[in-house]
């Protein structure tokens, strides 16, 4: 058993860490889950400037992805509809309506320039075999900026899920620059689906947001919706007004989606009905409004971890700095190589050293001719000297390529590559104007790209309540009690002892001193002599419920004070000991009662008086104070 044990344990970890790494969180690094990492590579791979079919990028990346087809075709289609970093042409569906996109065999796609700027660079990226061990996919892509925050994600893993808010790309580039400056940056959502957003409660990436539609209630008698709150579509919006309508929470003529590039749902008011009185209903019982609550989880060197976004933004500003001092350092030691070959060519052919060799009988013989022609130009040619490898190199150049030799030409290009080496120096010192100035440039493309709306902000940030439901919908249920048959609810025949809304609660408490929590039933038996309050925990909280029982061994009075304020809905509880008589029970603060005992020889006091306020209040489970020692007739 406990190999079995053993085994199961271990396959399950094995399992629940390939889920949370490798499927469902996307990585801090490059922002990305493991499927939208292959479908990048596959296209940087595919790269040639021109559209490709979906269903052939998704061929190519199965390669290094094992969960077919079906999963790269949806991830790729709603990595394409976030518009940056996939050039889309085709119907990939609609992010208003919630239409999907067509075959992957009849769309196409292909990478773009932005995603270039950011992902792309092979020499920094570090590559592993793939499933199969026949191709190499890369780890992490080096990314330039925060891809996670300006993606946003969402994924349930095994004992964990995150969910990341998408953010304006524009925002977070300036937020960067602001970090690199040293100064405090403060950033919130902003969703393609526009609408408006209350960020009270954000808590930096780790709390919750209140997400809105945009309304147009210019004509009184009708409300345009003009802008989705995230997470709806235009189908699931009518359905949930529709719902609304049907349950009598809101009341309207009818409703018509005229959405194309552009949302537009008309509501048409109910005769008597206007616009005004119908927006806090909408935002209450329709998903006009929702709350959503986030969590940045993330995978962070290989763990998962929850962050905030001013510690991501402040990670990849890091990042950046360092990623553009390797590609600065990599690109000089390039340069340096080429100006050393280049160096080497010119005094090969200038100073005509290849005219050494034409005696030499051996490859040693050779290889000495050249490296002593080189000798007088030892302090041209730099510390570096000329190598076994720099000779073969030399060899290999063409009679062609040495009989065309442009000298001007050659000596032009050299000092190109020596200007720009003292640039890169002068970048290298200073690398956080540099580095800002490399965020501007992605500003600049971002802000000429039509395509995603210049970069400009969707969402409006704003504050509002929200909306309670209680305090919107009507109290115009009748609540009667007939206290000749016991039976209570809306369609009883008895006093009105209540008028409620449809989302109240009651608190029935019974003559055998049990109570329960209820929804407004129809008609329900509950005895004679019942106790009737709505179940609102403010009042329950505030209302000291006073019983006064006789006690079933010795028939002696106790009383008990307790207060109300918690529950299970549509359980019994009971607040008196089983078997025990309630004789009273009062909800005033306050009050006088006088007990009368049973008449038994040599009892001289046959009633007392008490005050109900001189006993303390107790928990709910505390058993009952004693009030005498004394067999109980009544209770006045």
């Amino acid at each position: 058993m406990s190999y079995i044990k053993n085994l199961f344990d271990k396959n399950f970890l094995e399992y629940a860490s390939y889920v949370i790494k490798d499927r469902a969180i996307p990585d801090l690094e490059d922002g990305l889950k493991p499927v939208q990492r292959r479908i990048l590579h596959s296209l940087f791979e595919m790269d040639d400037g021109k559209f490709h079919k979906v269903a052939n990028v998704v061929g190519h990346c199965m390669k290094y992805h094992p969960h077919g087809d079906a999963a790269i075709g949806a991830a790729l289609v709603v990595f394409a509809n976030k518009e940056l970093f996939i050039d889309r042409q085709g119907n990939f569906g609609n992010i208003f309506t919630g239409d999907e996109a067509s075959a992957s065999r009849y769309i196409e796609c292909r990478i773009t320039p932005l995603a270039k700027d950011v992902f792309y660079n092979p020499k920094l990226t570090n590559m592993l075999d793939s499933y199969d061990g026949r191709n190499k996919e890369p780890i992490l892509f080096p990314a330039k900026i925060p891809v996670v925050l300006i993606m946003g994600a969402e994924g349930i893993a095994v004992g964990m899920s995150t969910k990341i808010l998408p953010h304006n790309i524009i925002e977070i580039l300036e937020a960067e620059k602001s970090i690199l400056r040293g100064k405090k940056a403060e950033i919130y959502p902003d969703f393609p689906t526009g609408g408006l957003i209350d960020v009270s409660d954000y808590k930096d990436g780790n709390g919750k947001v209140l997400v809105r539609a945009k309304l147009d209630t210019s004509d009184p008698k009708r409300i345009v919706i003009r802008e989705l709150p995230f997470g709806s579509t235009t189908e699931s919006l009518i359905d949930s007004i529709e719902s609304a309508a049907k349950a009598g929470r809101i009341k309207i003529q009818s409703i018509n989606d005229y959405t194309s590039e552009n949302v537009e749902i008309e509501i048409k008011m109910a005769r008597g009905v206007y616009a005004e009185e119908t927006i806090d209903a909408l935002f209450a019982f329709t998903e006009c409004e929702q709350s959503i609550s986030v969590n940045l989880l993330v995978i962070k060197d290989g763990l998962p971890r929850v962050m905030t976004v001013t510690e991501i933004l402040t990670h990849h500003t890091k990042q950046l700095v360092n990623i553009l001092t390797k590609e600065l350092e990599l690109e000089r030691k390039e340069l340096n190589d080429k100006l050393h070959q280049r160096t080497l060519e010119r005094i090969f052919i200038e100073e005509r050293i290849y005219k050494a060799i034409e005696k030499m009988k051996t490859a040693e013989s050779v290889e000495k001719a050249v490296i002593d022609g080189f000798q007088p130009f030892l302090k041209e040619i730099g510390p570096r000297g000329v190598s076994g490898e720099d000779v073969e190199r030399l060899l290999r150049i063409p009679i062609r390529r040495i009989s065309l030799y442009d000298i001007n030409k050659a000596r032009t290009e050299m000092d190109e590559i020596k200007a720009r080496i003292k640039q890169i120096g002068v970048h290298l010192k200073n690398i956080v104007a540099y580095a800002v100035s490399f965020l501007d440039g992605i500003i600049a493309k971002v802000k000429a790209n039509e395509e995603i709306g210049n970069g400009k902000r969707k969402t409006k940030v704003g504050t509002f309540d929200k909306v309670d439901v209680k305090e919107v919908v009507k109290k115009d249920l009748e609540l009667h009690y007939d206290k000749a048959t016991g039976y209570l609810g809306t369609d009883v025949t008895g006093d009105i002892i209540a008028e409620l809304s449809p989302f109240d609660r009651i608190l029935v408490f019974k003559h055998d001193a049990s109570y329960s929590v209820i929804d407004i039933p129809e008609k329900i038996f509950v005895g004679e002599n019942a106790l009737i309050k709505e179940a609102d925990k403010d009042l329950l909280s505030k209302t000291i419920f006073t019983i006064i029982y006789k006690d079933k061994e010795t028939g002696y009075p106790y009383i008990k004070r307790c207060v109300i304020e918690g529950w299970i809905m549509n359980r019994n509880y009971s607040l008196i000991p089983e078997g025990s008589t309630m004789l009273h029970v009062d909800t005033r603060t306050k009050f006088s009662f006088t007990v009368h005992y049973v008449p038994k020889p040599r009892l001289k006091i046959t009633k007392e008086s008490f005050k109900a306020d001189d006993f303390l209040v107790k928990g709910l489970k505390a058993g009952g104070v004693r009030i005498a020692n004394k067999e109980v007739k009544k209770i006045e």
